[in-house]
């Protein structure tokens, strides 16, 4: 009768190695990460599967991605990370400086703007806390292990960890002078009819929340662009009246707000927060301190009406 996999043929350090894909989802990532080859990294996912008698990772278009099996594994095996943090920690001459690696994803704008400074000063006052940001204006699933801390538009889809309000954001209609210089004023809803819009790309928005094309009857998507800088510059240079987040187009050189009284959408960046974190105290520093970026800047994610 069969036993199952003998605990003894499991190597906790194999273990680390399969974290490391769960984590980036490339070997070739997980590999420089470790400090090794990537052939290493797939010599030792094999064995490890080998002694679990169970398949963990599955290649999709985007990388590997864990089995139902792999993610199991995953969330038990875990908190190995973070014991090895606190060992390497009580080694420091018994520093008590906290110790570990976090991972934030968050959208490309409020990441670069808010997330990042606030990173930065993180690293600064925590020389121990290794930083990672990754961003995309996307839907983030977080069933897996690959994110520590994630803000997103809206509460993320398909996510099994429970997401709290970080703040909300202003997005209002801006627009060059010269645009605005070569057209009828406008001074109501009503004369928007017929401008270009700057936003995003239609087919491409998966963020339900940002489906605000249709609030803005009468304008036609004239630029439309995955990327909120490439929108940004667009609107500077006059190809349209931009839906900016109020936070890049307030006071922004070459550009004018347009309605801001009439037209000020408010949409809410919610933070998830993995329960099974290996760097717990790590992913309390980061979360506090931007929690405090946050509320330091308030006025600019949204400015008076």
């Amino acid at each position: 009768m069969s036993t199952g996999p003998d605990p003894h043929e499991v190597s906790a350090d194999d273990l680390r190695y399969l974290l490391a894909v769960a984590r980036v989802g490339r070997l070739v990532s997980a590999a420089a990460l470790l400090g090794v080859d990537h052939t290493t990294v797939r010599r030792r996912l094999d064995r490890l599967e080998a002694a679990l008698g169970a398949r963990l990772l599955d290649r999709g278009a985007d990388g590997w991605q864990l089995t139902a099996i792999g993610r199991e594994v995953v969330e038990r095996a875990a908190p190995l990370e973070g014991l090895v943090e606190q060992v390497v920690a009580a080694a420091a001459s018994g520093t008590d400086a906290v110790r570990g690696t976090v991972r934030m994803a968050a959208p490309e704008g409020f990441g670069s703007l808010f997330a990042a400074p606030a990173l930065a000063r993180v690293r600064a006052e925590h020389p121990g806390i290794a930083l990672e940001l990754v961003t995309s204006t996307r839907p983030l699933s977080l069933r897996g292990s690959g994110f520590d801390l994630a803000v997103t538009v809206g509460s993320p889809a398909g996510s099994r960890v429970a997401a709290e309000l970080l703040t909300e954001y202003a997005l209002r209609l801006y627009a060059a002078p010269s645009y605005l210089a070569a057209r009828p004023a406008i001074r109501t809803s009503a004369d928007l009819e017929g401008h270009d819009l700057v936003f995003y790309v239609d087919a491409l928005l998966t963020v339900r929340e940002l489906d605000l094309a249709p609030e803005l009857e009468g304008m036609r998507l004239g630029f439309g662009s995955t990327n909120v800088f490439a929108q940004l510059e667009a609107t500077r240079a006059g190809a349209g009246i931009g839906l900016l987040h109020a936070f890049m187009g307030e006071g922004a050189a070459g550009l004018e707000p347009v309605l801001p009284r009439a037209i000020d959408f408010r949409l809410p960046f919610m933070l998830s927060q993995r329960s099974d974190s290996p760097a717990i105290d790590a992913v309390g520093i980061v979360r506090d301190a931007l929690r405090r970026e946050v509320a330091e800047r308030r006025d600019e994610l949204l400015p008076p009406r």
